[in-house]
């Protein structure tokens, strides 16, 4: 394993399983110095005891990106303690949950899209003080479903029955989150990217009936097979002179229409950051 990846470091949210553990143990074999972030970090502690085994550098912090005081916190303990951070990788997410977050938004909506938003606001200042900054955030094919965003709906529980609609929202949210940072990180040398990793078997479909999930994961790929793409957008130096893509199997492909849409882009910016303001203090 080349070591290409020495004095870096680099923060994936949700590392205990599949594509974000994937991930987080080869940036670590590539010489990074790794930080879980985590809901639990007892969860963590035995994937934190084998990378330092095997000689990589790796650490926890704890966070729950459904819960924004948690993030904050979070956000803070890390931003106490280093200078600078090369890649955010907002890699955390569910699928098929129902119900509302403590802060009184639809459920997945809070964990895959504004818990990630405002961490990255937080640790902006780092991406920024980095060689090279990277912002990946892992979204879905499913953000070609939805056809608008329904602003109401994002502050009530979930709606529909399988929580899919929801979910597809919430990918499109993320793509058009690191589409719209583009043009608030002009001038710097931080750039963004979003993916769809495939339809991978992993934790994210924790929530879907167990006779359904187990159909549905025959035919998806394996968390390393998933992991590919955003691990090249994390780290392949020729996509340092690409920013804002949106990637699949490895390579760039036009997002849907809405994720084209610049106003769309910067209303939900807007929106974001009224509903996490209090929490930027």
């Amino acid at each position: 394993m080349a070591t290409d990846l020495e004095a870096k470091t680099i923060l994936v949210t949700g590392a205990t399983s599949g594509v974000g553990l994937v991930s987080a143990k080869e940036f670590a074999a590539r010489g990074a110095r790794v930080v879980l972030a985590v809901r639990s970090p007892a969860k963590a502690q035995p994937i934190v005891d084998e990378i330092t085994r095997g000689g990589g550098a790796c650490s926890v912090i704890e966070l729950d990106v459904s819960d924004l005081a948690s993030v904050r916190a979070g956000a803070d303990k890390f931003l106490s303690t280093e200078k600078s951070l090369d890649v955010l990788m907002n890699n955390a997410g569910m699928a098929g949950q129902r119900g509302l977050s403590k802060d009184g938004f639809e459920l997945t909506f809070a964990t895959n899209h504004l818990g990630h938003f405002l961490l990255t606001e937080k640790l902006l200042p780092l991406l920024k003080a980095a060689p090279q900054g990277r912002l990946v955030n892992v979204a879905s094919e499913a953000h070609y479903r939805p056809k608008a965003i329904d602003w109401e709906a994002l502050r009530k529980p979930t709606v529909s029955a399988t929580g899919f609609d929801e979910y597809g929202v919430s990918k499109l949210c993320n793509v058009l989150h690191a589409k719209e940072l583009v043009q608030r990180l002009a001038g710097t040398k931080v750039t963004t990217y979003s993916l769809h990793p495939g339809v991978v078997a992993t934790d994210v479909w924790r929530s879907v009936p167990s006779p359904i999930a187990w159909v549905m994961k025959r035919f998806m790929l394996t968390a390393e097979q998933g992991a590919r793409t955003q691990i090249r957008c994390a780290t392949a130096p020729e996509l340092v002179s690409e920013t804002g893509l949106y990637y699949d199997k490895e390579r760039p492909r036009t997002p849907s229409k809405l994720a084209l849409d610049a106003a769309l882009a910067v209303e939900l910016r807007d929106k974001s950051l009224a509903w996490v303001e209090s929490f930027l203090r």
